[in-house]
């Protein structure tokens, strides 16, 4: 038997490790494999003849990049080579900051990863995981109400627990900002976790803001900003002093309005819109343009007549001019006249989080929207800091942050 190790790059969670152990125990004379998405490794017990470029090939395949782990002196000579002893500065804890982070500790680093708010950023929190789980909630209460089925099958009106789905989606958030943030942080001693704001006093220097109180200096050789983004709102009269909805209070709403009006025209306002329509709200959408009007013309016609199917009103070439709220009432005023309703959404895009970061001490430019412009490897402008996820131009998903964060 033959003991083989390959360092991996490219996975972003648990089941990416799981996809390459099951990948690698399909090939010829592999006997076992154990996979390790925190370690960024895979170890391979098989026959003497098995072949190794097989193995390489089965990674590759998978998206992911695979080498053979140097040993002994090679060892040492690969982490010496690629920055051992390296002190790195890691602003965020989303997708693009972890992959970031271990990568860097892989390579022989220590990390200082310095965190706001709570552990995980916007996808395990605030984004993809609590608007799949709603959406698919939302889904089955659909098809119980009408299916293809309903031949031979009666339909029913579901009874909708907004509470209780609320309780079992923020038990599956916690969970999982568990498995793929806390607890992978907590367990390695290279990285240590600040929590407060960091703003750069120069390159080579973060002044931070702990929570608690007190402020740190850290100093680092390099540095990757990953801060995200958050919802952008529009400049509309009367909106900010109204209490609107963004993504991030829809997805931890305790009620289901009885009727809702959503300000956006692409996924985020769309996949919440139908979810709250087939939960029980009456939707109505104000679109300016038409829907997904920056993607090919038949998908934003095809998911129209879908939604109109379903009940939900979709007011293309409308624009709020004005919004007022009161007697718990927002009324949106419009050039084809009003719209009210009991809850207001605006999800009109999102703005990247680089506004407190004195990003002009390191030497970091911005674009006019403030993102970070970066190169390729995701370097800054500056020389020593890097970039990656949301607060770049990259296309905002949380396997492009991840992906950009292990380049950086």
């Amino acid at each position: 038997m033959n003991e083989q190790t390959f360092l991996i790059t490219g996975m972003t969670c648990d089941a990416c490790a799981t996809h390459v152990k099951d990948a690698l125990e399909k090939l010829p004379g592999v006997r076992q494999a154990a996979v390790s998405y925190a370690e960024g490794k895979a170890q391979v017990l098989a026959d003497v003849g098995a072949s190794r470029d097989q193995m390489l090939a089965a990674i590759t395949a998978l998206g992911y990049q695979g080498t053979p782990e140097k040993r002994n002196a090679g060892k040492l000579a690969v982490a010496e080579a690629s920055g051992s002893g390296l002190q790195v500065a890691v602003i965020g804890s989303g997708g693009a900051a972890m992959a970031a982070a271990l990568k860097a500790v892989e390579r022989g680093a220590k990390v200082t990863l310095i965190e706001r708010g709570t552990i995980g950023g916007t996808c395990v929190n605030i984004g993809c995981v609590p608007s799949k789980i709603m959406i698919r909630a939302a889904h089955i209460a659909n098809l119980r109400r009408a299916s293809p089925f309903d031949g031979g099958i009666t339909a029913t009106l579901p009874v909708i627990d907004r509470s209780k789905l609320l309780t079992q989606q923020q038990a599956r958030v916690d969970e999982l900002r568990l498995a793929k943030y806390e607890g992978i942080l907590d367990g390695n001693p290279a990285i240590t976790v600040l929590r407060g704001e960091a703003r750069f006093k120069d390159s080579h220097t973060l002044t931070v803001h702990l929570n608690d109180g007190g402020e740190l200096l850290v100093a680092f050789d390099r540095c990757l900003i990953a801060t995200g983004a958050s919802p952008a709102v529009p400049p509309v009269p009367g909106l900010k002093a109204s209490p609107y909805w963004t993504s991030t209070e829809a997805l931890v709403s305790e009620t289901i309005p009885p009727r809702l009006a959503v300000i956006g025209s692409s996924v985020v306002a769309l996949e919440l819109a139908q979810a709250f329509a087939r939960l029980g709200s009456k939707v109505t959408i104000l679109a300016r343009n038409t829907l997904f009007f920056r993607e090919d013309p038949a998908i934003g016609v095809a998911i129209t007549a879908a939604f109109r199917a379903e009940g939900i009103e979709v007011l293309e070439h409308t624009q709020a001019s004005a919004v007022a709220y009161a007697d718990n009432e927002f009324v949106l005023s419009t050039g084809h006249g009003e719209v009210r309703a009991d809850k207001l959404l605006v999800a009109t895009g999102r703005a990247p989080n680089t506004c407190g970061l004195n990003l002009e001490a390191a030497g970091v430019a911005v674009n006019a929207q403030g993102t970070i412009v970066i190169d390729p490897g995701m370097r800054s402008s500056a020389a020593n800091i890097y970039a990656a996820g949301d607060c770049t131009d990259q296309p905002q998903f949380v396997y492009v942050a991840a992906a950009a964060g292990t380049r950086a």
